[in-house]
């Protein structure tokens, strides 16, 4: 596995990964590269990752094991559980956990030192962008309250929960170095990010950082296996990863096959991906066959190394659940000028320009990219494919059911409205 790791990571220029596999009762692992380019210090099976996104799965379990204490309710509303949410939008657990809840895709920025407790009570009434229960749409305001839920219940600050409840008992060590993002660009060496941008308010969606091993341990645990297998009881645990996505007016596209309480669907497989600045994680799980697979990877093309990581593994039978991300065969048709306008989540907005028979997106004020649209509204923006190309936005353009008109915008699972 060591020389499958190096080779993969000195294709996409990546300076440093991990990969564990947890199969048949073992768990192997292996490393490669450095914890920062041109530093001498080798990655250790215990070095930790930035996690991104993928922090979500451990907040959900930290709300599954005060769910299996019958502290919380997975179904009732939280307003009812949480007292700083009395003045926002009615929603329950499952629903911030599952993306279904409507609120907003990020938090607006505040200033530092804001507790997760009076962030929620100052911004409950605003949060709101979607009916609740109608439309998947991908939200960090989610975790957030999650994470608060959490330290009301336990008396503990999330991390010391995540510690005390987690990975102490899953054997992690605190005390590993971590591993620095880098910005990979295809004709100069890694760049080095210094410290993630993730403000620790929102540490419960994106802040944690863990090696491989012990992300494959952790995704054991969901399946009742290794050190950890009695964490979560099984019932729980299954509760979890049922796909509440099935039926929704608006599905996770772009994302996954599907969506439960914390974890991603893909096909028979569930788990989650993640990304930081010039980080990506990935853990997969299979409850038919006991299999897991967790990979860190410590640059901005750690998907592409993901990628082509699935690619061998198929090779050797070992066929792991994932979504596509780089349409590159679909066919590109011209973009329907009514595609056009201004969008927004919460905070979050896009604006889409017709140029030609072209359309051209900006994100958040940033240099505009060409759209490939296809027959259905789906879009992608264009990408080499290259070991080291960044991988491309992927969405869609929405209809009103009952007007047709064009009046929404999906990007990495964020729903936009049109403003105008």
């Amino acid at each position: 596995m060591n020389e499958l790791l190096t080779e993969l990571a000195l294709r996409h220029g990546v300076p440093g990964a991990q990969l564990a596999i947890w199969r048949d009762g073992h768990l192997l692992t292996a490393e490669t590269g450095e914890e920062e380019a041109g530093s001498g210090r080798a990655v250790t099976v215990a070095t930790a990752f930035p996690l991104g996104s993928l922090t979500k799965a451990f907040t959900a379990t930290l709300a599954a094991l005060l769910v299996a204490d019958g502290d919380v309710d997975l179904d009732e509303p939280l307003s009812e559980q949480l007292g700083e949410l009395r003045a926002g939008p009615e929603f329950t657990l499952r629903q911030a956990l599952s993306h279904t809840a409507g609120l907003a895709a990020n938090t607006a920025e505040l200033p530092p030192g804001t507790t997760r407790a009076r962030w929620l009570a100052r911004h409950a009434s605003e949060l709101a962008v979607h009916e609740p229960g109608t439309v998947f749409s991908y939200s960090n305001p989610g975790y957030l309250i999650a994470g608060r839920l959490v330290e009301e219940i336990t008396g503990m600050d999330w991390a010391e929960a995540v510690q005390s409840m987690l990975l102490r008992p899953l054997g992690c060590d605190a005390a590993a170095p971590t591993a620095l993002g880098h910005l990979v660009r295809p004709d100069a060496p890694p760049r080095p990010i210094g410290e993630q941008s993730v403000p620790p308010l929102e540490d419960p969606a994106a802040g944690l950082c863990v090696c491989a091993r012990d992300l494959a341990l952790f995704g054991a645990a969901h399946l009742g296996l290794g050190p950890g297998a009695g964490l979560l009881d099984a019932a729980t645990a299954r509760s979890m990863r049922e796909d509440v996505t099935e039926g929704l007016a608006v599905d996770a596209y772009g994302l996954a096959d599907g969506w439960g309480a914390g974890w991603s669907r893909y096909g028979g497989w569930f788990g989650h991906d993640g990304t930081g600045d010039g980080a990506w994680s990935h853990l997969r799980a299979n409850p038919a066959t006991g299999t897991v697979v967790a990979l860190t990877a410590n640059g901005s093309t750690g998907a592409r190394l993901w990628e082509s990581l699935l690619g061998r593994l198929g090779e050797t039978g070992l066929e792991v659940g994932d979504h596509p991300r780089d349409t590159t065969d679909a066919e590109s048709v011209p973009a329907p000028p009514q595609c056009a306008g201004d969008y927004a989540n919460g905070d979050w907005s896009c604006r889409v320009e017709a140029d030609g028979g072209d359309l051209l997106l900006s994100i958040a004020g940033a240099e505009p990219v060409r759209l490939l649209v296809g027959k259905d509204l789906s879009f992608r923006t264009p990408s080499d494919g290259g070991a080291r190309a960044a991988m491309p936005y992927l969405g869609r353009f929405l209809r009103d059911p009952v007007t047709g008109d064009v009046d929404r915008v999906q990007i990495t699972g964020r729903l936009c409205v049109r403003q105008k």
